[in-house]
């Protein structure tokens, strides 16, 4: 009789373990590149439905955005405001991967350029025909792409 022992050596482990390993090297970078990819694509969605909602407000009266008495804070329940709950329910948060910057609802008002911060920018000065009624994402930073500046979305 032959004694034959059945199971798997430690080279076959050790060989099983590292191809593993390999794998997950490959496949964790490209799901976190998945998950920012995600952030940017919702920030993007956000903001168009907020200036949609601005839009709308700005049907329903007669041809006027919201005033920077409204949005003179910076908070984003000021723009809320005038917006919910009638044209949106909320001003979402603006989520910035690879900015530095946290994820943030804030909207600061603004009658100038859009600095770099966290949040969104609105501007609702009425003698400011070129911005009047401008709603961006407060960043000055690239997208992922990196051929597209956040704000000019």
């Amino acid at each position: 009789m032959k004694n034959s022992k059945k199971g798997f050596t430690l080279i076959e482990l050790m060989i099983v373990v590292a191809i593993i390993g390999i794998l997950a090297a490959i496949a964790i970078p490209k799901f976190a590149d998945l998950i920012n990819k995600s952030k940017e694509g919702a920030t993007k969605g956000a903001l168009s439905s907020v200036r949609s909602a601005i839009n709308v407000y700005y049907g329903d009266n007669e041809g006027w955005y919201p005033s920077g008495a409204v949005a003179a804070a910076s908070t984003a329940s000021n723009l809320a405001v005038a917006l919910t709950p009638k044209y949106i329910n909320e001003i979402p948060q603006a989520k910035l991967p690879q900015t530095g910057h946290a994820d943030s609802a804030q909207v600061a008002f603004t009658s100038t350029t859009v600095t770099d911060g966290a949040g969104w920018a609105y501007n609702g000065n009425s003698l400011d025909n070129v911005r009047w009624g401008q709603f961006v994402v407060s960043c000055t930073h690239n997208d992922l792409k990196g051929s597209s500046v956040w704000s000019s979305f």
